[in-house]
């Protein structure tokens, strides 16, 4: 039997399909997904929970033309299917594939880059401007997941679409879920607009029983007239109005046909409208209906697993210690408790936990008022999102010089997520700050150390974390303060002094074994901190070794390389060589971390390369031979 999908090369081939031709144009997609995302990783269950949504917009809408913008980005895959990319869709985020986020770059039909959520109704609003003055006639379209209403930028949007009355179509995309289930009052009220539904559904079926009942057409005029005094409180949709805008729903999100009448209602309606429409994320998929937390994003099916803990694992474990041990200690995240380990610590812990929803700013302010009433708040988000609250960390938290401790997971290269989610500028964007204290632990025992030490600096402290498993060592039972600004001298050597910092650790010292079979003796220094530096130990090696390299899993501007020379600067070192390895000033596209970090040269083999590179007197061989050489002993 011809598969359907196969067919639809551009949107404009599923406007002919009759009704069963794309129920089974839905089954297929939701077969490909679930193939297609359980081998490479990705979204699945979100994605799952859009299939007739995406449909129906693209019958109704006329892409690219028609600007249809997804938040978050993560739910687009379905689009992307249907939007000539079926043939690629099998290098879905591997490396010089198609991305898992929308990419104006990879498709017209992509209006918008989306990786952070909570910004689509602002970019909405802005090309739709662009098209009034223009004197254009598309239409915009921003699908916005109910999480994303937990975001503040969503709301200034709307405050200022609703005021400005531009055409405007707003698709809330109501699951209940973000990555967990949604938090705060809006999701409250998205409950009750819900029961508004399941009140619609009963009011149809009193209909149809009273019309076949005498005098039943009289009884149902009463009754609709006491409807009329019920309806705003069991369907609260005054708050879109009071915004300015018009309400469209409950709707179906799983029936294409009443999507299908509701998006064009609104895409002829001439003010701005938001059509709120319901969906079960993982539908059509047992196992992710059933457990939509897990499904939400899966790894690749070679991605290594085991015994060892992740980072996260280590982090949550060590903040769950430290809750019992000391009660003015409280954890804060921004709808990443899951990811970052945090939920499973919510039920013994529920009032000292605070999920705020994607809401990084108000989660560091909050952070912030905790700290000034003798509270130790541990700020958890994952190092490309904590970039949202620039602000509010230099302003309410550094200026005022509270013992705010933000726990940085996803630092450095995150891998499949793409240029989005790569963490690779937080040791710039903080090192800058003044009060502020910059770690990064070599290890996930020294993850824990950190953690117990910035209990008691009374000054802002991050430690930035990678993505993954820990390097497998024992983790202590008992916790220990690190000093402040001291590194940690792990190999002696004459030739040269490799400065490491976190994640690039332990490549640095197995690269410094390999060089010592080549007879260069090598030191490796854990730096533990890119802010403040271990100003005596690094002047010591400068002096004695004259050769310095520098790496580190970050941009190069501004980050722990820089700051070492410009330490080395300030105190003249003469006759001093420095290399820094690192990310180059650019964002970095997808692809495993281990190639990512290959590619950067932040894998042994890469940073032993870089040393002969730099310093050929101590190497008989060229760089490729040595390289070549290297690898054959892997």
């Amino acid at each position: 039997m011809s598969k359907i999908l196969d067919k639809i090369n551009s949107p404009s081939a599923i406007k002919a399909l009759s009704q069963s031709e794309l129920t089974q144009l839905c089954s297929e997609l939701r077969e490909l997904l679930v193939s297609r995302v359980t081998e490479n990783g990705g979204h699945l269950a979100s994605n799952l929970g859009v299939v007739e949504l995406t449909v129906a917009l693209h019958r109704v809408f006329d892409s690219p033309k028609d600007k249809i913008i997804w938040d978050v980005g993560h739910q687009s895959y379905v689009h992307k299917l249907l939007t000539g990319r079926r043939e690629q869709f099998s290098s879905l985020r591997q490396h010089n594939g198609l991305s898992g986020f929308p990419d104006p770059n990879e498709s017209p039909h992509d209006a918008f880059t989306m990786g952070h959520g909570g910004t689509s109704i602002s970019a909405a609003l802005g090309m739709a401007l662009a098209r009034d003055l223009a004197h254009d006639n598309y239409h915009v379209v921003a699908v916005i997941g109910d999480g994303c209403l937990t975001c503040g930028m969503a709301y200034e949007a709307l405050n200022h679409a609703g005021y400005l009355g531009t055409k405007l179509t707003v698709v809330l995309n109501d699951n209940g879920m973000s990555i967990s289930p949604t938090v705060g009052a809006i999701a409250k009220q998205l409950n009750m607009l819900r029961a508004g539904y399941q009140y619609k559904q009963a009011k149809e079926r009193t209909r149809r029983l009273l019309s076949l009942m005498p005098g039943g057409k009289k009884l149902h005029w009463v009754l609709r007239r006491l409807k009329e005094g019920a309806k705003a409180v069991i369907i609260p949709s005054t708050m879109w109005e009071q915004l300015g805008f018009t309400y469209f729903g409950p709707i179906n999100g799983h029936n294409i046909t009443d999507l299908e009448t509701a998006l064009k209602q609104a895409r002829d309606y001439p003010k701005p409208v938001i059509i709120h429409v319901m969906t079960t994320k993982g539908k059509g998929y047992k196992p992710a209906e059933a457990d939509p937390v897990r499904f939400h994003s899966l790894p690749p099916e070679d991605d290594i697993s085991g015994a060892i803990p992740t980072y996260s694992e280590v982090f949550a474990q060590t903040v769950g210690k430290l809750l019992r041990d000391n009660p003015r200690i409280v954890a804060v995240t921004a709808a990443m408790a899951e990811g970052n380990g945090l939920s499973a610590l919510v039920p013994e812990f529920p009032h000292r936990i605070y999920d705020v929803g994607i809401s990084e700013q108000h989660a560091v302010t909050l952070a912030a008022g905790l700290a000034t009433q003798g509270f130790i708040p541990i700020v958890a988000i994952y190092s490309t999102f904590l970039q949202r609250g620039f602000d509010q960390i230099i302003h309410d938290v550094c200026l005022p010089d509270l013992p705010v401790i933000f726990a940085l997971d996803r630092s450095g290269i995150v891998g499949e997520d793409g240029k989005t989610h790569q963490g690779i500028f937080d040791l710039s964007y903080l090192s800058l700050m003044p009060n502020m204290i910059v770690s990064a632990p070599k290890d996930e025992n020294e993850l824990q150390h950190l953690l117990y030490t910035a209990l008691d600096t009374s000054h802002p402290m991050a430690i930035r974390y990678p993505r993954g498993q820990g390097v497998g060592v024992a983790l202590a039972t008992q916790f220990h303060k690190v000093p402040i600004g001291k590194g940690e001298v792990i190999r002696q050597g004459k030739d040269i002094a490799i400065l490491a910092l976190g994640s690039t650790v332990m490549p640095s010292l197995e690269a410094a074994h390999k060089l010592g079979e080549q007879g260069i003796d090598v030191s490796v220094i854990n730096a533990r901190f890119a802010k403040p530096l271990d100003a005596e130990l690094i002047l010591e090696l400068a002096n004695y070794t004259k050769k310095i390299i520098t790496v580190e899993e970050n941009v190069l501007s501004g980050g722990f390389g820089t700051a070492v020379l410009e330490l080395l600067g300030k105190f003249g070192i003469p006759d001093i060589k420095v290399k820094r390895l690192g990310i180059p000033n650019e964002f970095v596209e997808q692809g495993s971390q281990r190639l990512l970090r290959s590619n950067y040269n932040l894998d042994a083999e890469g940073i032993a390369r870089q040393v002969i590179a730099l310093f050929p007197e101590f190497g008989k061989d060229s760089p490729e031979k040595f390289g070549a050489a290297l690898t054959s002993r892997n």
